[in-house]
């Protein structure tokens, strides 16, 4: 169930209803295949149901709502198709932030690294999920700034978003978050000794963690993806 939350006198109730059901979505406190009715929102924010219906319509945008015509509104199940095309999507374009980062990194670039890594380190000896989810964002928007391409963080952000339940997935059940900062690691390395090739070989191996995440969640809870994707 959705909590209600007090909107902000200075933000819209678009924004408010949006931001509360994505955070509870990507964080499956809303599960892949959930409903959700407009009603029910619209009355826990005791707003009419047309704030409630553009909250939606930007979720949906965002492959994170099923919206049909008649029929029940529900949290989108993973869908393979889309799974291929963001992480083929995203893999191009951190290629070249990985290497334009590797070109250009200077000793701020070092220091920012390096201080991404030990906040990244404290969350993990806290078993904190959710404070390290945002650090792994704000590493490869680093990495986006060191490379003088910050509107690339843009596109990355936009196809992270679509995996992001998965990751949740992983970083909970498997308790990867050491592994994944190893894998930062080796990254700020290769780009802070200008090393391309092996900066962009350790993205890729990053980028390639959510293989076994997939397929053993696919198998346990084959309920979370779509039976067929169009």
């Amino acid at each position: 169930m959705v909590r209600t939350l007090a909107l902000s006198e200075r933000r819209t109730s678009v924004d408010d209803i949006f931001d509360a059901l994505h955070e509870q979505i990507v964080t499956l406190q809303l599960k892949p295949g959930d409903r959700i009715s407009e009603a029910d929102i619209a009355a826990q924010f005791g707003v009419s149901r047309q704030p409630v219906r553009d909250a939606f319509s930007r979720l949906a945008n965002l492959d994170l709502l099923l919206i049909r015509p008649q029929r029940a509104t529900e949290v989108r199940r993973f869908s393979m198709r889309q799974i291929e095309k963001s992480r083929f999507i995203r893999a191009a374009i951190e290629t070249e932030v990985l290497r334009r980062s590797a070109a250009q990194c200077d000793d701020t670039g070092a220091e920012m690294l390096n201080a991404a890594l030990d906040a990244q380190e404290a969350a993990v000896a806290a078993s904190d999920v959710e404070t390290f989810g945002t650090l792994d964002y704000e590493f490869h928007k680093t990495l986006c700034v060191i490379g003088g391409v910050e509107y690339a963080y843009d596109v990355i952000l936009e196809e992270k978003a679509k995996v992001d339940r998965l990751c949740m997935l992983g970083l909970e059940k498997e308790q990867r978050m050491p592994e994944l900062v190893e894998d930062h690691r080796a990254i700020a390395h290769a780009v802070v000794n200008h090393d391309t090739d092996a900066a962009i070989a350790a993205g890729m191996k990053h980028l390639s963690r959510l293989d076994a995440t997939i397929e053993r969640i696919s198998a346990t809870n084959a309920n979370y993806f779509e039976r067929a994707d169009t």
